[in-house]
């Protein structure tokens, strides 16, 4: 039972395990070193040391790795089993996560930096969630038959089928590594795909677990491949001409970038980028769990969510007193090492990213923002990238903390009067991930829901997801969607078929 785990003493066993020996991308359903021999460190967040040096793919392994995967897109072993036996292939993936849930969680927290119980309810029970939800849609994701009218009077048959798009690179970020990648695996696969994950850099280390775990429920070698890497690993992943599917969640930066790589032989692209969600606050909601919610929305993750509701609305009656709310729930989170079952805020990923929050605050700062409350290192965490949950107030609509998506623990404050300029500001983003509404009063939430352009609206709610529901955003928050059946179009194609019966 997770209550009853020591994470100390599974992070212990793991450190030794992982400092063994370098780390091999799985390839073909085998761990092999890296083409080139290089190795990269990943990094523990909450001190800033070494946990395992791990081979470094590049373009050489990419070839490998797509080779491998057509291989295995191509062998009737996959391309005619049954989508029943596919489906029952992701239920047994989802049973042996579950066996290692604890493991798994402790992995996480070491290479993330966020709580190990929070990646245990979050990313592996989330992880588990998706496998199942998806186990169920090959027996369920198929054509249809359609009434044509023909010109010539003819007896015709016509019918669809969906068919999987082939070889699928899948590239997903550090701040949700094993939900991340479930998202993409799990439709991929269950659309008959075979896929290359690329991890981060930073965060390698659940993925080739996960890789390990699908050869050990089942899925033929080749299926499923792990290459981490850096950025030229991804790049050749998005220009190589044996992958027809990209799917990336990402900064829009790197999506942009991605977009013009894969122009080559014009794969599909998917795409879940960056955000700056707005929580609107009306005079009428309730304060209290309004507060709690806006904390949580920003500060869960450190504020490294591609939702994160950075944008706070507040109307100009209870901006005041929410803000106080907000930053008593601020106050209560515990700083330190997420092995300790008592933290509920870890790190930032990187130096590079304590870096950039840092530089945030200052420009935030110096544009007139009011630092309510953080700004700066914990005085009690001298090692790691920690950094303070923090409260700009009295921002403007064109400060660049409004803007530009942080992605970090920043919660940049507004207040308005006027609901149509309310929502001229909250649209007024590159941006339309998703945004909080607050209120009790259902006619302005339902009408502001309608004129928020973004992909999710929560109302009196904020950060719920589920894989029976689409996701994704508006304008450069991304292309396409993910979930449900939305998430298994992205990896199939529509073939239409015409049989004359005269």
């Amino acid at each position: 039972m997770t209550a009853q785990v020591n994470a100390y003493e599974v992070a212990e066993r793991l450190q030794r395990e992982l400092a063994a020996a370098p780390l091999g991308l799985l390839i073909d359903g085998k761990r092999v070193p890296s083409v080139s021999g290089e190795t990269f460190a990943t990094l523990n967040p909450a001190t800033g040391q070494e946990l395992a040096q791990v081979a470094r793919g590049n373009a050489a392994d990419i070839d490998l790795a797509v080779a491998a995967a057509r291989r295995a897109f191509e062998n009737p072993a996959w391309r005619r089993m049954s989508a029943n036996d596919r489906g029952l292939l992701l239920y047994r993936l989802a049973d042996l996560i579950e066996r290692h849930a604890d493991e798994l969680a402790v992995l996480e927290c070491l290479d993330n930096g966020k709580p190990w119980l929070f990646t245990r309810a979050v990313e592996i029970e989330g992880s588990i969630k998706w496998f199942r939800y998806f186990a169920g849609w090959p027996t369920k994701f198929g054509g249809e038959t359609l009434p044509v009218s023909p010109r010539s009077g003819a007896r015709i048959l016509n019918y669809t089928t969906r068919e999987p798009v082939g070889v699928a690179g899948l590239i997903v970020p550090w701040n949700y590594p094993m939900s991340m990648a479930a998202w993409k695996i799990a439709p991929a696969v269950a659309a008959g795909c075979c896929v290359i994950l690329k991890p981060a850099e930073q965060t390698p280390l659940t993925a080739l677990r996960l890789g390990e775990l699908a050869l050990e429920a089942g899925f033929p070698a080749g299926v499923i491949n792990v290459v981490p890497g850096f950025g030229e690993a991804g790049a050749a992943l998005v220009e190589h001409p044996g992958v027809d599917k990209i799917g990336f969640t990402g900064s829009t930066a790197v999506g942009k970038a991605i977009v013009r790589g894969a122009a080559g032989n014009l794969k599909k692209v998917s795409l879940e980028l960056g955000g700056k969600s707005p929580q609107v606050v009306l005079a009428d909601a309730d304060l209290d769990a309004a507060a709690a919610s806006i904390a949580a929305g920003i500060f869960f993750n450190q504020g490294q969510t591609c939702t994160a509701g950075s944008r706070l609305y507040a109307h100009a009656s209870i901006a005041d007193e929410l803000l106080e709310r907000v930053a008593a729930q601020a106050a209560q989170l515990r700083i330190g090492n997420g092995l300790d079952n008592a933290t509920t805020f870890g790190p930032l990923i990187s130096q590079e990213q304590f870096d950039v929050v840092r530089s945030y605050v200052e420009i935030g700062q110096a544009e007139g923002a009011r630092l309510m409350i953080g700004g700066q290192r914990p005085a009690d965490q001298p090692d790691g990238y920690f950094f303070q949950p923090t409260i700009l107030a009295d921002a403007g609509p064109d400060m660049r903390v409004v803007r530009e998506e942080i992605f970090g623990p920043v919660l940049s404050a507004l207040r308005w009067t006027d609901p149509e300029e309310l929502v001229r500001q909250a649209n007024d983003s590159d941006f339309g991930l998703s945004a909080g509404i607050w209120t009790n009063d259902i006619k302005q939430a339902h009408r502001l829901a309608e004129a928020i352009k973004a992909g999710t609206v929560w109302v009196n709610c904020f950060n719920m997801v589920d894989p029976a529901t689409p996701f994704g955003g508006f304008k450069q928050s991304g292309w396409g969607r993910e979930h449900g059946r939305a998430s298994m179009e992205l990896y199939s194609e529509t073939k239409s078929v015409w049989v004359n019966l005269s």
